[in-house]
């Protein structure tokens, strides 16, 4: 079987995360992901912790699958060989601060009049236009610009980060997206584009339902820990032996309090409805977590899960990889690196019907696909295999 996205050619700028993990994505449905990097140094996430042998776990987790070629952007010579390489390919990502790529002259105007069916994607921290455009950040500078860092954390606590990198996530998601809407829109209608994706734009986004709320009641939501604003029970509750996350609506409420023998709270006529026990949060919170706290985590989880209420045991990073429905789902797999060997990573999260399911492969080497590559363009010895020389990546934004 094929892979929905095969044929398609990505031209890769984009390093450290967000961009990385959109064409990451791309490649295991298919797409050849040719990445371009630094020559001698690459992508700077190479050299980042986890170490693995002489490898960077980091780096593995968002470039599998991906061609690396080495080319200099400050060399005449190379910009001509990304000039040639725009003709054969379909899209271009690239996550500089807006202006590098015009700099080099392989902005988006320029590689459009090479190829008017090219989808270009500029992924940038604050976008191409605003007063803004041209600061940096990373993932958690746009954790705390956005609200979410606000939003995050216990009530009496400061405000925290969320456990994994949300920001660079949730806008590599946004790019992956762009890059298909595009593919979609030059198939339907015969032309390329030009795509703008902000992370700070992506983050904004995120704050649907907290927006709800400001426009609804003028009000600036606040941390609630792992409380729900508007429903309750729905909090992770203290059992003997870890914690559990409840989230339940109306008709999950007399059920409940039949489990953990609250007949009182199930009798009060107020509470039957979701908008009275809001009403009367810590009261109800009070009592649900005394009743909670003397029970075996697994034990609760079970009971409530085979009456339907919502719960579920709050796993560690270890728990939740080795769950028997991680397993089952075979969302862990396996890559053969060339020189570490075997390593586990994680699958891409779709499966399709007639076509063949996104693939785990093993991250390159840099510059490892030079001669493949660039072969038809330069002669082997004169590619970049390792040179000190840099490029447009030091101006990078991630």
């Amino acid at each position: 079987m094929t892979k929905p996205l095969d044929g398609i050619r990505i031209l890769d700028f984009s390093r450290v995360l967000a961009a990385p993990m959109a064409t990451q994505i791309l490649s295991d449905m298919g797409a050849e992901v040719i990445k371009v990097e630094r020559p001698g140094k690459g992508d700077e996430t190479r050299s980042f912790e986890p170490r693995v042998g002489d490898q960077s776990a980091y780096f593995f987790a968002f470039n599998r699958g991906k061609k690396s070629v080495t080319l200099d952007l400050k060399s005449d010579d190379d910009r001509h060989i990304v000039e040639r390489l725009i003709t054969e390919v379909d899209v271009v990502v690239e996550n500089f601060v807006p202006g590098t790529m015009d700099r080099y002259e392989l902005g988006w105007e320029r590689l459009h009049e090479l190829n008017e069916r090219l989808i270009y994607v500029a992924a940038s921290g604050f976008g191409q236009t605003g007063p803004e455009r041209n600061r940096k950040g990373y993932d958690t500078v746009f954790q705390a610009l956005s609200g979410v860092m606000h939003l995050t954390g216990e009530p009496e606590s400061g405000p925290s980060k969320a456990g994994i990198p949300v920001a660079d996530m949730t806008s590599g998601l946004w790019v992956a997206i762009a890059i298909l809407t595009g593919l979609v829109g030059r198939g339907t209608h015969g032309i390329g584009t030009f795509i703008d994706v902000a992370m700070m734009d992506v983050q904004t986004s995120l704050l649907a339902l907290a927006a709800a709320r400001t426009f609804a009641l003028d009000e600036d939501p606040a941390r609630t820990g792992t409380a729900h604003l508007g429903r309750v029970p729905s909090a992770a509750f203290e059992c003997r032996d870890g914690w559990v996350q409840i989230s339940g609506s109306d008709q999950h409420w007399p059920l409940l309090c039949n489990v953990l023998g609250l007949d009182e709270l199930a009798r009060d006529a107020e509470l039957a409805e979701n908008a009275g026990r809001v009403n009367r949060r810590e009261e109800v919170t009070q009592a649900l977590s005394e009743a909670i706290s003397s029970w075996i985590r697994d034990e609760l989880v079970a009971a409530l899960t085979e009456i339907g209420i919502p719960a579920g045991e709050v796993r560690s990073v270890k728990e939740a990889l080795n769950a028997r429905q991680t397993q089952e789902r075979g969302m862990v797999g396996t890559f053969e690196h060339p020189t570490v060997g075997r390593f586990s990573a994680l699958r891409t999260p779709v499966k399709f019907h007639g076509y063949e399911d996104p693939t785990i492969s093993a991250p390159p080497l840099l510059g490892a696909d030079n001669e493949e590559v660039l072969g038809a363009f330069k002669p082997v010895g004169a590619m970049h295999a390792g040179g000190a020389a840099e490029t447009a990546g030091a101006e990078g934004q991630a």
